[in-house]
């Protein structure tokens, strides 16, 4: 209810501005130093913060001026700009991982701001002004990516990136809605606007699933802005005593409601006669009638001059004739494609097919091209064996320890995999890679990906088709405990694999 307090006075002071003196607008854009100023519970965390560093990004959009009064110095400017935010890591000292010699990170956020600045303006010279304000702004998260970089002792190099970012509220997600504060100090040459900006957020943008902390973003820098035209002079409302919309000037019935058909005069049955004309004040009429109606012979509302059946009750969406409808599924004959049999507007009047003919039709079928069972949404089930056996090749997948390298005792497990989807064409499979909790966050969701990727490759090198397998790195984010021992993290690097006909 506040959120919706403010924004409707915020409305109400834009109308009212914009009813007293000029508007304009002009094209912004600058570049920026941005940063996350982070709190949390980590032990270690003073010892982890200096890594993180400002990235540079840019902002531009629009900018509208609207003054509080012709000569006043305040002035309401909103905008809509589109603002890149987030922070860089850099590690190369003190990395727990005696192999990797240096590890850099960069967070890119965009979103589109909606600040809402009060601003006052003082003269300093000829067209040159002092400008200063401050205000609250909404933001809205539409896209990102993170990217980190290993550089290796050995010289090598490995590279992510993650341009799917999760969104929503919860843990691991970017919130959709932030908001915060700003403020602006520069100077105004004519229709040039030259300013140094700062803005802070107030919400938490973003919720770590790893620890509990804040995350709000943090932007400075400068703006340089252009007004287009000349400032657009605004017209006060003309008097309007009876408040229909047409000015007294104009109205020939100035203490009387009406419509500008009529002239400012009252119309009660709305035919564009006025009331003070209309033989017929109170039933919609014709001009050529003095406002009275054309006669209706059989009474359906058509008057006799539009009706194309005079003489059969009709409706006026059929020009006074009947609507046509032989099976009465209110589509009539002329669209109704299946005019005999009952159906629906969406499928021209026809009932909604059912493709593969197993009862299930199309729009609830998950597989409408091949007959399946209702309790399996129109799909076919499938057997209890053969996901029983491909759940037991699973847990005989193994790798080369800290890498993605299928062992050699493996192909035979996988092989028995490719022989169970080369019987069953109509099957698809997702291959899922998991790891425990050990060592780096990122190091270990490219691990459990390399490796799904792998096991995927391996199933296409048998000639399975690539459109039918899914590879997925989940890393330490889907453990089957959270227990702390060696067997037990051991459960956690897995990797599953899921059957599917849908």
């Amino acid at each position: 209810m506040r959120k919706k307090g403010i924004l409707s006075a915020l409305v109400l002071l834009a109308f009212h501005v914009s009813s007293l003196g000029q508007f304009r607008v002009a094209f912004v854009a600058g570049a920026h130093s941005s940063s996350v100023q982070e709190s949390n519970d980590l032990p270690n965390w003073n010892s982890i913060k200096g890594y993180y560093t400002p990235r540079t990004g840019f902002h531009g959009g629009l900018l509208a001026e609207l003054p509080f009064s012709p000569k006043s110095r305040f002035f309401l400017q909103p905008g809509v700009l589109i603002t890149n935010k987030g922070r860089k890591y850099a590690q190369s000292t003190n990395i727990p991982d005696p192999l990797v010699e240096r590890f850099d990170s960069t967070q890119y956020l965009n979103y589109i701001d909606v600040p809402v600045n009060l601003v006052v303006k003082f003269p300093l010279a000829a067209k040159v002004k002092l400008v200063l304000g401050a205000g609250p702004y909404a933001s809205f998260f539409f896209n990102g990516k993170e990217t980190s970089d290993k550089f290796y002792t050995n010289g090598d190099f490995n590279s992510y990136e993650n341009t799917n970012l999760s969104v929503g509220n919860g843990p691991g997600k970017y919130k959709t809605f932030d908001y915060g504060v700003n403020g602006l100090i520069g100077l105004e040459f004519g229709r040039v606007l030259l300013t140094a900006n700062y803005s802070r957020g107030l919400g938490d943008f973003y919720q770590s699933d790893q620890y509990n902390g804040h995350f709000n973003h943090q932007v400075i820098g400068g703006t340089l802005g252009v007004f287009l035209g000349k400032p657009v002079k605004l017209e006060e409302k003309p008097k309007d005593r009876d408040k229909d919309g047409i000015p007294d000037k104009d109205d020939q019935c100035p203490d009387q409601p009406g419509t500008a058909l009529t002239h400012g005069c009252p119309d009660r049955d709305g035919d564009g006669i006025a009331d003070k004309d209309d033989k017929c004040p109170a039933v919609a009429g014709l001009a050529k009638y003095n406002g009275c109606p054309v006669p209706d012979s059989d009474g359906d509302g058509v008057n006799d001059e539009l009706d194309k059946c005079p003489g059969v009750k009709g409706l006026a969406k059929y020009n006074g004739c009947p609507i046509p409808d032989t099976d009465g599924d209110g589509i009539n004959d002329e669209e109704d494609k299946c005019p005999t049999v009952a159906g629906s507007p969406k499928y021209n009047g026809c009932p909604i097919p059912d493709s593969d003919g197993d009862g299930v039709n199309d729009e609830e079928d998950k597989c409408p091209k091949t007959k399946g069972s209702p309790e399996n949404g129109g799909c076919p089930i499938i057997q209890k064996e053969i996901v029983e056996k491909v759940n037991y090749a699973a847990r005989r997948i193994q790798f080369e320890f800290a890498k993605a390298t299928i062992l050699p005792s493996t192909h035979q497990v996988l092989d028995e995999v490719v022989k169970i989807l080369q019987q069953n064409p109509s099957l698809t499979l997702t291959i899922e890679g998991h790891t425990s909790n050990h060592g780096d966050y990122q190091a270990n969701m490219k691990l459990s990906q390399d490796r799904a990727d792998h096991v995927r490759a391996y199933f296409e090198s048998k000639g399975i088709d690539a459109s039918r397998l899914k590879a997925i790195g989940y890393g330490p984010t889907r453990p089957l405990t959270t227990g702390k021992t060696e067997a037990e993290q051991a459960r956690n690097r897995r990797v599953e694999l899921r059957l599917s006909n849908q």
